[in-house]
């Protein structure tokens, strides 16, 4: 039989006997399969390597504890990693802690905002309501004059229009609530 440090890539008929049942314990430990080859191999290797120099009474019982310390060593290296400092700014960088978008306590602020203009803008035309949003929007005069066809300093009164609309609507509703 051999045991040297390669049988784990032979085929199932040159392993050890002891092969399956060190690969059931690191299986138990959380390892994948792919895993515990590679350490049992890791291990076949040691013992490779001690028996050399000195005579192996239970080889099983080696390769048992040599593969119990390789996972625990394996184990330390894998969480040593997780624990290295990151500052809060490259971390937030990479996968921002907060949204970047406004919060939906803001978004529903300002549709209730919006809706509110919207009702204060029913007093005007439909063109000076649309007109007015589209510069709210951050369209200039010039961008929303070429687009409407019309001259710069027409999109200028139907936005002074609208302004007046919702200045003295908002006046109306002070004064109602002040009675």
């Amino acid at each position: 039989m051999r045991s040297g440090p390669f049988c784990v890539a032979e085929t199932e008929s040159n392993r050890p006997e002891y092969f399956a049942s060190l690969l059931t314990y690191l299986r138990r430990k959380g390892r994948s399969r792919e895993d515990a080859e590679d350490l049992i191999q890791e291990a076949m290797l040691r013992l490779h390597l001690y028996a050399k120099d000195d005579a192996v009474v239970n080889e099983e019982a080696f390769l048992r504890q040599a593969v119990h310390n390789l996972a625990i060593d394996q184990y330390r290296r894998d969480r040593s990693g997780l624990r290295r400092e990151v500052p809060i700014e490259e971390f937030d960088r990479l996968r921002p802690l907060m949204a970047p978008g406004p919060t939906p306590d803001q978004i529903l602020e300002i549709q209730q905002r919006l809706d509110c203009l919207s009702a204060l803008l029913d007093a005007v035309s439909p063109r000076t309501r649309k007109i007015y949003f589209a510069h709210r929007s951050g369209y200039t005069y010039a961008e929303i004059a070429d687009d409407m066809g019309i001259a710069e300093i027409t999109i200028r009164r139907h936005i002074a229009r609208a302004l007046l609309t919702i200045r003295e609507q908002g006046e109306k509703e002070t004064r109602k609530r002040g009675n």
